[in-house]
Parts: C-alpha cells; sequence; structure tokens
C-alpha cells in the first residue's frame, strides 16, 4: 500500500513516457508543481520527511519523492521514498535504481531492477534563451563542442547548448553512482545528436577501469511545452 495523499501544489502523477523510445523494465511517472500552493502540513500527509529551504526548494523535493515512490511501487509492488545520503543523491532501495529531476514547475522519476539497467540518468531544463546560452557555451561545451555550432542559428545553437547541458547532467546522475567521482561539463563531450531523438556521448577523463577516456553511451531527449527532457541509460 502507498499513500494515497496528492497534495495541492502537484498534479495527478502520469506514466506518460514523453521520450521517444521506451526503456525495456523501466518506470518512468512525472507530476507538476506549483510551489505557492504548498501547504507545510504536505509533507506529513504524505508521509515524506521533510527538508529545509524556501518554498520552491520543498515542493520539488516533495514532488519529485511523489513520483520516486509510485516509481517504486509499480516496479516492487513496495512504495519506498529514496533517502538522501551523505552525497546528496537519492538512496534507492535494494535491488534497483533510478534517478530524479525537478524543475520548473516539472518534476520526475524513473526507476529500474539493478539486473535490468546498471545506470539510469533523467536530467530536466528549460530551453536556454539565446543570449544565457552563449554566456554558459564555453562553460558547458568543450573546444569540439563548440566548433559544432558553427553554421547554426541562434535559436539552433541555444537549443544544442540546452541539450549538451542537459545531457551531461543525465550522465553524470547514471554513473556517479557506478564510479563515485564527481566530473564535469569538459570531462565529456556531446558526440552526436540524431532527428530521431537520440544522442551519443563520449568520456574524456578516466573515471573507473570499466569507463576509460573514450567510453560511449548512449542517451535520448525530447522537447515539450519549453521543456527539454534528457535520459542516459546503462544497460545491465
Amino acid at each position: 500500500m502507498t499513500n494515497a495523499y496528492l497534495p495541492a501544489c502537484c498534479s495527478p502523477l502520469s506514466d506518460h513516457w514523453p521520450l521517444p523510445q521506451r526503456l525495456p523494465g523501466v518506470q518512468l511517472l512525472s507530476t507538476r508543481f506549483v510551489p505557492a500552493q504548498l501547504d507545510p502540513e504536505d509533507f506529513s500527509r504524505a508521509a515524506i520527511a521533510p527538508v529545509p529551504g524556501v518554498a520552491k526548494r520543498q515542493a520539488e523535493y516533495l514532488a519529485g519523492r511523489l513520483c520516486a515512490r509510485a516509481a517504486l511501487l509499480r516496479l516492487t509492488g513496495t512504495a519506498s521514498v529514496p533517502s538522501i545520503g551523505a552525497d546528496r543523491a537519492p538512496q534507492w532501495p535494494a535491488g534497483t535504481l533510478g534517478s530524479i529531476s525537478h524543475g520548473h514547475g516539472w518534476a520526475g522519476a524513473i526507476v529500474a531492477q539493478v539486473q535490468d539497467w546498471r545506470g539510469l540518468g533523467l536530467d530536466v531544463e528549460k530551453l536556454l534563451p539565446t543570449a544565457r546560452a552563449e554566456r554558459l557555451a564555453a562553460e558547458i561545451l568543450t573546444p569540439a563542442e563548440l566548433l559544432r555550432l558553427q553554421g547554426l542559428t541562434a535559436a539552433q545553437r541555444a537549443q544544442r547548448i540546452s541539450l549538451t547541458f542537459s545531457s551531461k547532467e543525465s550522465l553524470f546522475k547514471a554513473l556517479y553512482p557506478l564510479v563515485r567521482r564527481h566530473f564535469y561539463f569538459q570531462d565529456a563531450e556531446l558526440l552526436s545528436v540524431n532527428p530521431d531523438g537520440s544522442l551519443s556521448l563520449r568520456l574524456l577523463i578516466d573515471l573507473h577501469p570499466d569507463w576509460p577516456a573514450g567510453s560511449q553511451l548512449a542517451g535520448q531527449f525530447a522537447e515539450f511545452e519549453g521543456y527539454l527532457l534528457s535520459l542516459v541509460g546503462i544497460p545491465g
């Protein structure tokens, strides 16, 4: 059984798969949330431990954990709420793994069994405005990625910079539980972006004996309502 309480700040949970390719054995639940509608009692009513912070931080955390609990219930038959580890990463129940992302009023969680998937990384962003994308480009993109922006329109450049940011966030979330090492935007590159919504990334540093420089990983992405959602999955 799970606590069925849905706070007013969150829309009904959705199992719509917004990405181009559904991954076998994976559950994805999402919701929309409005921080201004958060009630301080929502955490206790939902039986989720509260977190400190402003309403925005609390609402996005609550929304993400509601999605994670519902996804785990569908996956395992047991409703569990991932705790926060010392490294601030979600602590998934034994035998499972997953990823939570939230921002700009959207929250989602993706979960799977460890025998099916080694890593999952989910990231949601709002598409960057063109001026902000250009300001951030040198921080997010490698020199090779910056060269690939040549010939693109301003809107296309902003989309590619946004996607590079999001896909590298997803890459980090998928790999960090396996390597237990922090790495940064310049440590990987977005190699290819395809019309079908698939993409590939390559590591530029040695992270782990299993993940040396040159390792390539596959991902996918989708745009909807001004959001950019990316996912990196590492099969078991």
